[in-house]
């Protein structure tokens, strides 16, 4: 028989509630009792009967994250950061992939998946705060990623200051002397919040700095393709840029192909910047300077945030919570 948290009392001589104390982490437990009920756990191989337990709790002990395109890397790294955070809570991740896409978005913010999942962390690009105030689903949910400060929704929100974070990897590459500073990834479609937020920052360096703006190249969407074109239509210009600032780093991958491809020399006829700090940026060669931001921060404040609506306690009103970055110097733009 499946050994239950009556027989892991007996075999460690506590209470049935002290057993249950253990297994749900409760912290008000001596170091020696905790010990003698992991050892019983550990001698009977008792697993705790989750669905009993979501059961009389009302909950199915399942969340959902859903984002724009997980063939985005950044998104799929975050995306390892909620499972973990959410392993740390005991729940598991439903992943949703939206593609952007309205009629999508609005899915999944109708309650259609409501019986299967407790609580949302959902990265729109496609709705608006008006789509969002309108909402009939009363299941939580918390929005990652970038909103501007007219397209704010009434739900806790996690984000890193896009505009200070583009700011800063422009003016890195003013530090180092360069002038003819390009941007590549610049968006017109309504969906272009991300795009927008960076182009700003990229702006607002030049414009401390006394530049003009050299060159702006825009993208249907943050990928390689459109990084490798976007750097090819730059270099046909008259006066060629001598650093681009790439607004995330697969363009800024992309880029970087069509530099060495070209011949050119990354960084010393040309400096390259990313944003995002993707895995693939630190084994390129050469190396991708670039934004990070704090992916862990961010995965860990949102499960944070929907573990307090969810703890049925007043949470009070909606936060909206900056996350942390910094800007990593690397090969691209500092040489080997």
């Amino acid at each position: 028989m499946r050994p239950r948290l009556k027989d892991v009392a007996e075999r460690a001589g506590v209470s049935i509630k002290t057993v249950s104390n253990v297994v749900n982490g409760y912290p008000h437990v001596s170091a020696d009792t905790r010990a003698r009920v992991e050892a019983a756990i550990q001698q009977l191989q008792y697993r705790p009967n989750l669905s009993a337990r979501s059961l009389r709790q009302g909950r199915s002990g399942v969340i959902a994250l859903a984002v724009p395109d997980l063939a985005i890397p950044y998104f799929a790294e975050l995306a390892k950061g909620v499972i973990a955070a959410a392993d740390r809570r005991g729940w598991t991740v439903l992943i949703d992939q939206t593609e952007g896409d309205r009629a999508k978005e609005r899915l999944v913010v109708s309650g259609i998946r409501a019986q299967l999942i407790d609580g949302l962390l959902f990265s729109p690009l496609a709705l608006t705060a008006a789509d969002l105030v309108g909402r009939s689903d009363r299941t939580p949910m918390v929005l990652l990623g970038e909103r501007t400060g007219r397209d704010r929704a009434p739900y806790d929100h996690v984000a890193i200051d896009n505009v200070a974070a583009a700011k800063e990897a422009t003016a890195h590459l003013i530090e180092l002397g360069r002038r003819r500073i390009a941007a590549i990834g610049a968006q017109r479609t309504a969906s272009g919040a991300t795009a927008r937020l960076r182009l700003r920052g990229y702006r607002q360096a030049l414009s401390a700095a006394g530049l003009p703006e050299h060159a702006v190249a825009h993208v249907a969407d943050f990928d390689r393709a459109d990084g490798a074109a976007a750097m090819a239509s730059l270099l046909a210009a008259p006066e060629p840029p001598d650093a681009v600032f790439c607004f995330n780093d697969t363009l800024a991958l992309g880029a970087l192909r069509t530099l060495l491809s070209r011949g050119l020399r990354v960084p010393e006829d040309v400096a390259l910047v990313g944003f995002d700090d993707i895995e693939d940026g630190r084994y390129s060669t050469p190396t991708l300077s670039t934004v990070s931001p704090d992916k862990s921060q961010i995965a860990e404040v949102a499960a944070d945030l929907l573990a307090a609506r969810l703890s049925g306690r007043p949470a009070g009103p909606p936060q909206e919570i900056r996350a942390g970055h910094r800007f990593v110097p690397r090969e691209s733009t500092l040489g080997r």
